[in-house]
Order: structure tokens, then C-alpha cells, then sequence
């Protein structure tokens, strides 16, 4: 664990009696071996040793830094204040840690005082009924089988999990942003071409036209290409609601109301950058040492670990020691003159709960097999996650390219066919089916670039070890 990773630090109280310590020693060597132990937490499977692919460079820990991207750095920073899911989560970590000093007031002796007054009617007061009390009485269990160690740290452990959950959901809304501000790159270049692509169909049919006066050409060769700017108008619609989405879901990150002086706010004019190198993998045992949900999953099992170890101290003996003082008296003035305490233990066993205590650790050794095989699933996904991306980047790469050879190829065919169509010796159809599967080919390039993005982002998600935040650091929220 990092330093600086768990902000609050639980004190170890000890408080005990002479006499205490005398029971006590004498409890611990009669029923020594009644203890509970704490298991030892292995993975059911043989890891994994490496991965199938791994870059040079390691991904720096904020690693949307790898793109080179000062506005989405901006972005991110942001979001990463102002997410109001974020800022729930937070809280929820902060709730996990004042539970942890509940679990653990319980080692301090519990203090009460107590103030009573009062009159009687008539006068003079019943015997034996001081009408003003004041009294301080103290109790305090000693803690014989660990059951309230064992309990304050599960209690630890689940603070433990809940701070890699806030990691986990900080990662999470990181890769979120990222694929928000690329998919608004990428579906404002996709307008763009959109509107080139129209503007060409436009003069196309404009040329179209012209030959039509002249009788060289049919008049439904006007309707095809006049079917085609329909279809591309459809084209530009659709992108043009997507944009506004995306824009809106950018707002909602952001914690922004989303709507149009918002959207009008957003201006995206550049394209999708080329991407930086493949990151290095690494070995998959640092991963699972360093992936926030997986650490969750583990601290998850480490608190239900504590928490069976609890529930079997729950059916031993417990020893108490309680005082008490008090001073009363009928009146305010002759409360020093009546003086009274008393010193008491009691030690209580448990003898019959109608399988009660048996029930609850069956049930903690249940949710604590559970939460074995999460764990274990969760390295499982991790390690999933890391292979998924590395296989489709190499797979999107290499179709990337055909895609770019199959653009090339139709441009050549298309400036070929539109030769022999003015010459007069080609029906139009030839053409306009080839133009079309060129301009599929350019809006599908720029799918299949981002779509290598999210596998890219995927991939930084599935490597990323968690990052420091303005909470984490003690900023304001």
C-alpha cells in the first residue's frame, strides 16, 4: 500500500485491572486452543506468468497523460472534482471509516453519568426515596477471545476495500471522460466528412444533370444519385443528434445541467490524433497487486475473514467489569453527605441459543467462500481485460490497414469508372455503387479508429493502479 493511502489510523487501547489480568491469564491457559485463527488467503488457480504482448514504455499512473492532451487532461481534472457519483462514493468511504472507531470504542471502558432530581408529594418523602442523584458508572468487557479485535479489524478491512472502491470508480470515471471527449473527436470528423461527402454528391448530380439536357444520359441516373444525398443528409442527422448526446453526457460527468447553452459551450474542431505507443504490460502478479478493484475484492475477503473469526469468539465466555459511584441525597446541599460505589464482574457463557452463534459462523464461513471465489474471479476478469485489449489492438490495427488498402483501391476504381462514364461507354449504376462503397470506406476508417481508441482506453483501464484526487489529497470537494 502506498503511502498516504489510508488517512486514518486506528489506536490500540489496552485497559485492564490487576484483577483482569489475573482471570484472564488463567482463561488463556485452561481454553488456549478454543482462539479462532485467521486462514491464509491463496488463489484457487496458478496465475498467470506473462502477457501476450507488452510495449516499452510504462503507462504513467494518470494515464490519460500518454495522449499528449491538454484539453483532455483539463477535462479529466475537472470531472474528477466535480462527479457528484464520485463525491457519493467518496462519502461512502468516509462513512467506513467512523464505523471503524464505533468497532473500535468498544476497548475503551464505556463512561456514563448520570443526574436525577425530583419532589415528592406529600411531604415528608418516602423512606428510601432520595429525590437528587448524581452518578458515574463504568463498564468494559474484556476482549478474551478477540472478538472485538477481530471485529474492529474486519471493520479496517472493509474501510480498506471501500478507499479501492473509491479508486476503482475514480479509474472507472477517468475512462469514461476519455471515451466521452474521443467519441465527440470522432463523431465531429465524421460530421464533417459527412457534409464533404454531400457536397460531392451535390456536384455530381449537378454534372449529372448538365449531360441529361444533353441526352447523353437516362433520367433515373438523376434519382439514384438524388437517392444518395437523402441518404447522406440521413447520415449527417444522426451524427449531428449523437454530437448533442455526447455533449449532454459530457455535461452529466461533469456535473453540469446538461442543455444548450452547455452544448454551444463544447467546441470540438480537430480530429482523431494518432495513438501513442502500446504501454508496457507487465508481470500479471504486479497487476493483481496493484488493480484497485481487485485490491477491493481482496480486502473484501480479508473482512470476512475477521468477521468469522468474530462470530466464533461470539461463543466463548465473556468477561465484564463494571463500577459504580454515586452521591444522593433529598436535597442539592447533603449530596456529599451520601456516598455510595460498588466494584462488580460477572463472566458470561454462552449455553444454549437454539444453534444461534452455530448459525452465524456457518453463515460468515459461507460469505467468506463467497468472497474467495470473487476474489478469484475478479484476478480472473483482470487478467482478461489485459489479454481482450492486447488481441483486438493488433486485430483492429491489421484491419485498419485492409480498410485503407480497400479506400485506396476504390478511389482508383472510381476515378477509372467515371473516365469511361463520360465517355459514354458505362451505365451510371457501375459508378455510383463504387462512389458510395468509397465514402462507406472513409465514415467506416474513422469507426474503426475509434474503435481502436476504446480498446486503447480499455487497455490503460485494465493496467491503471489508481491515482491520487483532490479528496485523496485533502482538497476541498
Amino acid at each position: 500500500m502506498q503511502t498516504g493511502d489510508i488517512k486514518y489510523i486506528i489506536k490500540k487501547i489496552h485497559f485492564g485491572t490487576a484483577t483482569a489480568v489475573m482471570f484472564l491469564f488463567w482463561c488463556c491457559i485452561v481454553i488456549w486452543g478454543c482462539s479462532p485463527k485467521v486462514a491464509k488467503v491463496d488463489l484457487p488457480y496458478d496465475t498467470l506468468q506473462a502477457f501476450s504482448l507488452s510495449g516499452e514504455k510504462e503507462a504513467p499512473a494518470r494515464w490519460w497523460l500518454a495522449f499528449e492532451d491538454p484539453d483532455l487532461n483539463s477535462l479529466i481534472d475537472s470531472v474528477l472534482r466535480g462527479n457528484l457519483p464520485l463525491k457519493s462514493v467518496w462519502y461512502q468511504l468516509e462513512e467506513a471509516g467512523a464505523l471503524v472507531d464505533v468497532t473500535a470504542s468498544a476497548r475503551w471502558p464505556q463512561l456514563s453519568l448520570g443526574i436525577q432530581s425530583g419532589f415528592s408529594v406529600p411531604e415528608p418523602d418516602f423512606v428510601g426515596g432520595e429525590n437528587t442523584q448524581v452518578s458515574l458508572r463504568a463498564a468494559y468487557e474484556v476482549d478474551l477471545w478477540g472478538r472485538i479485535r477481530y471485529s474492529m479489524h474486519a471493520d479496517q478491512y472493509q474501510f480498506k476495500a471501500s478507499y479501492y472502491d473509491y479508486k476503482t470508480a475514480a479509474v472507472t470515471l477517468s475512462a469514461e471522460t476519455a471515451l466521452t471527449y474521443f467519441r465527440l473527436k470522432a463523431t465531429s470528423e465524421q460530421l464533417r466528412l459527412t457534409k464533404e461527402q454531400l457536397d460531392t454528391n451535390e456536384k455530381v448530380l449537378a454534372l449529372i444533370r448538365a449531360r441529361f439536357a444533353s441526352g447523353q444520359v437516362r433520367g433515373v441516373d438523376i434519382l439514384r444519385q438524388q437517392q444518395l444525398i437523402e441518404n447522406t443528409k440521413e447520415q449527417q442527422i444522426g451524427l449531428e443528434m449523437q454530437l448533442e448526446v455526447l455533449k449532454n453526457q459530457l455535461a452529466v460527468l461533469l456535473g453540469t445541467p446538461p442543455g444548450e447553452d452547455f452544448r454551444n459551450s463544447i467546441h470540438v474542431f480537430d480530429s482523431l490524433p494518432e495513438l501513442p505507443p502500446l504501454p508496457q504490460t507487465g508481470v500479471p502478479l504486479q497487476l493483481v497487486n496493484r488493480r484497485p478493484d481487485v485490491l477491493n475484492a481482496y480486502y473484501q475477503l480479508q473482512a470476512a475473514d475477521r468477521d468469522l473469526a468474530a462470530a466464533i469468539s461470539n461463543r466463548y465466555p465473556r468477561l465484564n467489569f463494571s463500577i459504580a459511584t454515586a452521591v444522593r441525597s433529598n436535597t442539592i446541599e447533603g449530596l456529599l453527605e451520601s456516598q455510595a460505589g460498588s466494584l462488580a464482574g460477572s463472566l458470561l457463557a454462552p449455553l444454549f441459543y437454539g444453534r444461534s452463534l452455530n448459525a452465524q459462523v456457518d453463515r460468515a464461513e459461507a460469505v467468506r467462500q463467497q468472497l474467495t471465489n470473487s476474489y478469484g474471479q475478479t484476478v480472473l476478469t483482470a487478467f482478461q481485460e489485459v489479454e481482450n485489449a492486447l488481441v483486438q489492438e493488433v486485430k483492429l490495427t491489421d484491419q485498419i490497414e485492409v480498410i485503407e488498402e480497400q479506400l485506396e483501391l476504390a478511389g482508383k476504381t472510381f476515378r477509372q469508372l467515371g473516365i469511361e462514364y463520360l465517355n459514354g461507354s458505362l451505365p451510371y449504376i457501375d459508378v455510383l455503387a463504387t462512389l458510395t462503397q468509397q465514402q462507406q470506406l472513409r465514415r467506416g476508417l474513422t469507426d474503426a479508429r475509434m474503435t481502436l481508441y476504446e480498446v486503447r482506453i480499455g487497455l490503460y483501464r485494465a493496467l491503471a493502479g489508481g491515482f491520487e484526487t483532490a479528496s485523496i489529497a485533502g482538497e476541498d470537494l
